[in-house]
Parts: C-alpha cells; sequence; structure tokens
C-alpha cells in the first residue's frame, strides 16, 4: 500500500529539503517509486524556479508523470512568510487543495513525502498554520531537526506540538547544518532520549556522494 509522510522542521533554514532528498532516495534503494512535494515554495530565481521544487523533483523517481500542480501545489515568487506572500498575490492558500495533490501523488507513486514550508507553526493563511495542514492530512510526520545551538527547546516543543495534534511523529532526522556544533554528540544524545520517535538517521554535513549517499544511513524504507 502506497504510503504518504508529512516533513517538517524544527524552524526555517534547518535543510528539511536535503533530508527529504535523502529520504526519497531511500526509498528509491528500497525499490519503491517515490515522490517529492513542496505543499508551499516562496522564492524564485531567474527562470521562475525554485530551488527546493527542483531539488525534489531531481530526487524523485524519473518515472512518475506529476504535473507541476501536483508537485507544488502553490509557488510565490517574492521569498518571504507564505502567508504573506499568498496575501500579495491575492491568492488563497487552500487544504483541500493540497490534499487532493498528495492523493494524486499516491495514484503513481508508492511513498509521497510531503514538504511543509518553514517549521512547524508557519502560518499559511486563513485555513490555518501548517500544524493545522498536517492534522488535516492526517499524515505521519517526520522531523528535521537542524542540529545547532537551540535545536534543544526547538526540536523538544516541535515534537511536543505534534503529538499535542495526536499525529503519529514517525521519527526524526538529525541534520548537521553546523559542523562546528560545539558538544554535538552529547546534544545528539540527549536528543535520543527526550524525542519519543525513533531517530532515523544523521545527515553529515558537505558529505561526498551527495543526497544518494546520504540516503544509505537512513533507517527507513528497509529493502
Amino acid at each position: 500500500m502506497a504510503k504518504a509522510f508529512f516533513i517538517t522542521g524544527t524552524d526555517t533554514e534547518v535543510g528539511k529539503t536535503y533530508p527529504t532528498c535523502a529520504l526519497l532516495h531511500r526509498a528509491r534503494q528500497a525499490g519503491l517509486t517515490a515522490a517529492g512535494l513542496k505543499a508551499v515554495a516562496a522564492g524564485v530565481d531567474a527562470s521562475g524556479k525554485n530551488e527546493d521544487v527542483e531539488a525534489l523533483r531531481a530526487a524523485s523517481s524519473p518515472e512518475l508523470t506529476l504535473p507541476e500542480s501536483i508537485r507544488n501545489p502553490y509557488l510565490f515568487s517574492p521569498a518571504i512568510a507564505p502567508h504573506i506572500a499568498a496575501r500579495e498575490a491575492c491568492v488563497k492558500i487552500e487544504f483541500a487543495v493540497i490534499e487532493a495533490a498528495v492523493q494524486q501523488a499516491l495514484q503513481q507513486a508508492d511513498v509521497v513525502l510531503l514538504e511543509g514550508a518553514g517549521g512547524f507553526r508557519i502560518p499559511l493563511g486563513t485555513d490555518g498554520d501548517s500544524a493545522d495542514l498536517a492534522q488535516k492530512l492526517g499524515l505521519p510526520v517526520m522531523l528535521v531537526v537542524g542540529m545547532r545551538l537551540g535545536c534543544l527547546n526547538h526540536a523538544l516543543l516541535t515534537a511536543e506540538a505534534i503529538l499535542a495534534r495526536r499525529l503519529s511523529l514517525a521519527g526524526w532526522i538529525a541534520n548537521n547544518i553546523r559542523p562546528d556544533m560545539p558538544f554535538h554528540a552529547d546534544n545528539l544524545a540527549t536528543l535520543k532520549t527526550l524525542i519519543p520517535a525513533p531517530l532515523l538517521g544523521v545527515i553529515p554535513h558537505a558529505l561526498p556522494g551527495g543526497v544518494a549517499a546520504a540516503a544509505r544511513g537512513l533507517d527507513v524504507f528497509e529493502e
């Protein structure tokens, strides 16, 4: 049976997309078809493309024929908070549209990963925030923890918020965004003890081989 997961992070700029791409590669390494979706993206390059959306596309199974409206239901040009970007574009972010995109992707893929915007409580508009979206979808959540100063508080508060919504916390990934983080091992051990969900893997900083190599270190989608 096809499965979908909601990917969230402890904050913005914790590198959600890279671990999500690694998860997509891990699913493919296990012989599964995998689709990465970006619910809401803000910020485009000169060609009108969003870096995260393109990374998820590249990491997804190439045989999928998903239209752009499914891969990324909402795209805004300025790299600003989604609800502000939507307001400025006179667009309403509708959860039903995102839910329909996930369901359509599940018609083609064994695994669908829906990456949220920013942190778990980032506002999205009149339908609610990212947490409300996750609750509406009812998907198991995977949490990306950016390993840096402050990650203990952010990770524990986010895990608490996920569980308070009666959502399943399927696991978490430690993303080493700061290679010079003091007492990295101690912080990782603390999180392993206190987050009530399995550690799915640690993403090394600047790992040779990129996301495909990082995928091999993830304990998920076992072959």
